[in-house]
């Protein structure tokens, strides 16, 4: 599949990378991003969109937040840093899925590997800037710079949402409108 610069349910994956409460502990805007991830979680859900979560070393970073984790797959854990060659992650990535909207943490590392590996692959990225963060402004902020000028889309999580349902006579718009009124 080619990449696209509009997201539809059916060529989409949700990646929320590393959400996990020791790094969380750390995280000024910790609240924002589990509520925003939680929010992609959850329209994904209603939407039909694919899913994958993922877990970096778990035994020290410890577990995705419940609340988070529950309308998600399982997580699939890993010790490299981009997503990609994770087996969870790669399995995820059936061959109709163009564009993969990315949430998580940390913007410079997580994300941003994971990001660079896909669309060297050729899959259109999109992240949800309201739905990552890193622990330090500056890091974050030259993340976002090098993801755009590598191809990436930013975007935010209300715009995946829209983007998704495409129209207000969308049978789920009523609930993805909750979703987005609810924040």
């Amino acid at each position: 599949m080619m990449p696209t610069m509009r997201l539809t349910p059916a060529t989409s994956l949700l990646a929320v990378i590393d959400v996990q409460e020791r790094l969380l502990a750390v995280m000024a805007e910790a609240d924002r991003v589990v509520a925003r991830c939680s929010r992609l979680a959850e329209a994904a859900r209603i939407l039909g969109v694919r899913a994958v979560l993922t877990e970096q070393y778990p035994q020290g970073l410890g577990p995705t937040p419940a609340a988070l984790a529950a309308p998600l797959p399982p997580a699939a854990p890993k010790m490299a840093f981009s997503c990609c060659g994770c087996g969870g992650f790669d399995a995820a990535l059936a061959p109709e899925i163009a564009d993969v909207v990315l949430a998580g943490l940390e913007t410079h590392v997580c994300v941003t590997q994971t990001a660079l590996d896909l669309l060297a692959r050729g899959v259109g990225v999109f992240v949800a800037v309201d739905a990552i963060a890193s622990r330090h402004a500056i890091d974050h902020e030259v993340a976002l710079r090098r993801l755009e000028g590598a191809g990436a889309v930013l975007t935010t999580t209300e715009a995946v949402l829209f983007e998704w349902c495409r129209t207000a006579e969308h049978p789920q718009f009523q609930a993805i409108r909750r979703l987005v009124t609810s924040a």
